[in-house]
């Protein structure tokens, strides 16, 4: 399903032309005294968007009969008052350092008071850090490169466009770009940006969290993951908002238990410049990029930004090229005051020669102490550290690079409308579309060939003969049928178009802010694996592995209250119901899946699909509270549910009846799996230093864990216990003088299992009947969840001052253990390092050629080759059964010992040492 470059981009940028909302939402105050001669008072207070009262904020009030204008600055309770005004008509306009301008009208009577509320709103993420940083006088705050809000009711770290610009390399991906944050790391084995990054934090793998893009959820459809390679790269990210909790009730998403990213575009500028940059570095890594900002037109209602760029690179591992060409449009239209239009378009086409599997421990170390590289390991045993493909000069070789292929168009488009209403209401609106088309071939590990011989021989590079064009009878690993298929290739799809809304209506008063809204998400989903020949340009066979269409539905209506209790305490309540539906259409396949769908009965009758469907849902209540402790300390606690969908796969079991299953069914019926999560915090503010600290507790209920099938490279999902993730954080930055900072943080956690798993007698066993009952088996003490490290930490110095910007941080992430898909804890990931060092030179002095700038960045400075991942490839000794209810079970938790090295074990590694030079040139207007 792909389609020409041009239209594709055109219709996109289309798309989003049209117009939509941004900001954020806006709150009112109290304040001081002015006089005048008259009867008639204005009384009032100025908010932020949070509801949280501005001190010093400035009000203009201006008859419109006399044209005269009288000024107070709110008080130390943020609340304002205008005493013996004249009966009339009167313009309020507020402002204050870092925010917008708000502008009302109100009409007094002679003797009458007047009471309103004024919320100023923060354009984007960089003002709000600023203006926290400005209002509490903290230098530290100012130049902090990662940071905690004093307004914060949970872990949240900002990031802001100036880290990103300037401490991540040019060819980072969304991924990379938390990866210093508190509890937090990412890796990537081909290279910064260089395809499909891993982020991890407190424990949670990818599907564990929530992804969004100003405000709107975005995952796979068959599992709530995401794609860092084919969505939002750096150059469309005008910062991150970091909350490591499920969040308040409108929080919306699938999985935002864990935590969410919330993505935010860049900015639209009110000055116009144009900037084009080249940077190349290491692998032979080159990114060309323009952007373009056409400053306010149309009377200064009008403004958009863009951004075109192209990267290619060779990769760090072997043959593992890249290209990408991703273009992005953001405008902005001011209809009114009170209303504004947004809209933003982003196509990427991305193509890689990127196998779903990583190299062996084999190809990579060779023999080592404890596995053998004979056999099907023999080939390409110890071919380096950064083995993964072969060049194409071997057309007998499954690992020629021309043999596996990526290509992956995307598109998101919103529209959307923020509009002030009058009486404190307010409308945030966005509409959207996006999709995803993944065409992907690779092959299986055996000699590409249509002979049944090469140079007379059965075998090559030690893997036996099987012709592509010749069908291969094998038992599946996962039904233990009999299954047909061409052995060289497979064909795997994955596609996905969805439509949506987010839509919030909140009210702001004296007592406080409410908010209601609802989200809803409707997709379409087309996915198939399918045996194929390479050798005919990946001709498929007629019956796929599998094939599926779904319809997914995903509702979230929400509400919630922010009671200001006092002027120092605020208190959030609040509910959402979550719910979703699927309906599938799953096409008869080999017997790899779900099977030929062929009855028992005479005559034998086949079905060409079989249809099944579920829903699930949750109230998911939240409870939060800040307390000012002072006006530069804050504390926050908050006890907040989260949960997540089930992947689709959980209806990939064989539904074909057999004589010992006539009907065949779910044992395990998918439903959504709950968290909670209770967590306290604090944030400090003083001049040269910030200190932020939390501690969390999260009890996840029986969730599904994966582990990649080394054959099809799918991710198999089995179900586990109920675990418990608890820990502390601290985050600071410490100012030393002159531009020169010291960041910090550290996390430590424990992630272990701690609920039940209930087991069915092993099958055939003697008194194995369908009455017996299921077995509890308690999970043992001290097993911990897959990947959930047991420290992470993160130091850096930055020196920040005038045109220059540099920075070194290192990123250390303990002791992880790692499941093979039946047994937890099989193996060890040991700790490993990470440093990166960056130098940025920037012309910011509002010439023709402001944002003119150069730029290095080394990652992975001191070239460690850490294993970072590693997907068990050998066999567990399983304990011996459990002796119960007459009959035997198999012991879902304990072993004969962990599992032992293989040589076929697919490891991953940090991708080694890279440089890369940027240079940017930037031209404005004459001034």
């Amino acid at each position: 399903m792909s389609y020409s470059v041009l239209s594709r981009i055109s219709r996109a940028f289309l798309l989003g032309g049209a117009l939509c909302s941004l900001s954020s939402l806006p709150v009112f105050s109290p304040a001081a005294v002015a006089q005048v001669a008259g009867g008639a008072t204005i009384t009032g207070s100025v908010m932020d968007s949070k509801g949280g009262l501005l001190v010093k904020a400035s009000i203009a009030v201006r008859s419109e009969a006399t044209g005269k204008t009288m000024n107070v600055v709110t008080d130390a309770t943020g609340h304002f008052t205008l005493t013996g005004l004249a009966a009339g008509t009167y313009n309020l306009q507020a402002t204050a350092p870092g925010f917008g301008t708000t502008l009302k009208g109100v009409r007094v009577t002679d003797g009458g008071t007047m009471d309103v509320a004024l919320t100023l709103t923060i354009g984007d993420l960089t003002q709000q850090v600023t203006v926290e940083a400005n209002a509490q006088g903290s230098v530290a705050a100012a130049l902090a490169p990662m940071d905690a809000l004093l307004e914060a009711t949970s872990a949240r770290t900002e990031i802001t466009s100036q880290f990103i610009q300037n401490f991540t390399a040019p060819t980072a991906d969304y991924g990379e770009t938390v990866q210093m944050a508190p509890g937090t790391f990412t890796t990537n084995g081909n290279g910064v940006g260089l395809g499909q990054s891993k982020t991890y934090f407190r424990g949670f793998s990818d599907g564990s969290y929530d992804i969004d893009f100003d405000g709107i959820p975005f995952y796979d459809t068959n599992s709530p993951t995401h794609h860092s390679w084919a969505f939002f790269p750096s150059q469309w990210l005008g910062g991150v908002d970091f909350d490591r909790s499920p969040g308040t009730a409108s929080t919306i998403g699938p999985t935002p238990f864990g935590g969410s990213i919330h993505l935010l575009s860049k900015e639209v500028s009110p000055v116009q410049n144009l900037r084009g940059g080249v940077s190349y570095g290491s692998f032979n890594t080159m990114l060309i990029d323009g952007q373009y900002d056409s400053g306010m037109m149309l009377n200064r209602k009008f403004a958009f930004e863009a951004d075109v760029h192209h990267m290619s690179s060779d990769g760090y591992q072997t043959f593992n090229f890249q290209n990408r060409s991703a273009g992005s449009i953001k405008a902005q239209y001011k209809i009114s005051d009170k209303t504004m239009l947004t809209g933003f378009a982003g196509v990427v086409f991305l193509d890689a020669n990127t196998p779903g599997f990583n190299a062996t421990r084999c190809q990579i170390y060779g023999v080592q102490t404890g596995y053998t590289c004979t056999g099907t390991l023999a080939p390409f045993a110890g071919s380096g550290l950064n083995f993964y493909l072969t060049d194409n000069s071997d057309p007998n070789n499954y690992l020629n690079y021309g043999y596996n292929k990526y290509h992956v168009p995307t598109d998101f488009e919103y529209v959307g409308l923020r509009k002030e209403m009058g009486h404190g209401f307010r409308l945030d609106f966005k509409g959207y579309t996006y999709n995803y088309d993944n065409s992907e071939v690779f092959t299986n590990a055996t000699p590409i060939t249509e002979a049944t011989t090469i140079n007379g021989s059965k075998t090559y590079n030690g893997l036996t003969i099987q012709p592509c064009n010749v069908p291969v009878t094998t038992s599946s690993k996962k039904t233990g049928i009999s299954v047909t298929a061409l052995p060289c290739g497979v064909d795997k799809y994955n596609s996905y178009r969805k439509y949506g809304e987010t839509a919030t209506v909140s009210q702001v008063s004296k007592f406080g802010v409410a908010r209601f809204g609802m989200w809803y998400e409707w997709a379409k989903t087309n996915r198939h694996q399918i045996p194929s020949d390479p050798l005919t340009n990946y001709t498929d066979q007629a019956v796929p592995s599998f094939s599926e269409f779904f319809w997914t539905n995903s509702f979230q209506p929400f509400g919630e209250y922010e009671f200001h209790v006092t002027p120092k305490l605020s208190v959030t309540a609040g509910t959402k119901f979550a719910y979703y539906t699927i309906d599938l259409k799953q096409l008869a396949d080999t017997g790899k899946t779900i099977g030929n769908l062929c009855s028992l009965t005479t005559p034998v009758v086949c079905a060409p699909f079989k249809r099944n469907n579920g829903s699930y849902s949750a109230w998911l209540p939240s409870l939060d509270g800040n307390y000012r402790l002072r006006s530069n300390w804050s504390a926050y606690g908050q006890v907040a549910t989260g949960s997540v969908v089930p992947p689709s796969n959980v209806y990939d079991y064989y539904q074909t009846p057999t004589k010992a299953v006539p009907n065949p069914g779910l044992l395990t019926p998918p439903k959504q799996q709950r968290s909670t999560t209770y967590q306290v915090g604090t944030v400090l503010k003083l001049k040269r230093v910030t200190f932020d600290a939390d501690f969390y507790h999260i009890r996840f209920q029986n969730s599904y864990s994966s582990t990649t099938d080394l054959t099809t490279s799918e991710q198999v999902f089995f179900l586990q216990p109920a675990s418990i993730t608890k820990g502390f954080e601290a985050e600071s930055n410490i100012y030393i003088a002159k531009g020169l900072s010291a960041y910090l943080n550290a996390s430590v956690g424990r992630a272990t299992y701690t609920g039940n798993i209930y087991q069915s007698c092993v099958s055939g066993a003697p008194g194995c009947t369908s009455t017996t009952p299921v077995l509890t088996q308690s999970a043992p003490s001290g097993l911990w969840v897959a990947q959930a490290p047991s420290d992470v930490e993160t130091e850096g110095v930055t020196y920040q001052r005038k045109a220059w910007d540099l920075g070194v941080f290192n990123k250390r992430v303990g002791r992880q253990y790692v499941d093979n898909g039946s047994y937890h804890n099989q193996s060890q990931i040991d700790p490993f390092s990470l440093t990166n060092l960056f130098f940025n030179y920037t012309i910011r002095s509002g010439s023709r050629f402001d944002q003119t700038k150069i730029r290095v960045s080394f990652n992975n400075v001191f070239d460690n080759h850490n294993l970072t991942g590693n997907t068990l490839a050998g066999s567990t000794v399983a304990a011996p059964v459990i002796a119960a209810n007459g009959t035997t079970y198999a012991d879902a938790f304990n072993t004969a010992g962990p599992t032992a090295p293989n040589g076929g074990d697919n490891v991953s590694l940090l991708a080694g040492r890279s440089v890369m030079l940027s240079v940017t040139f930037g031209l404005s207007p004459k001034r």
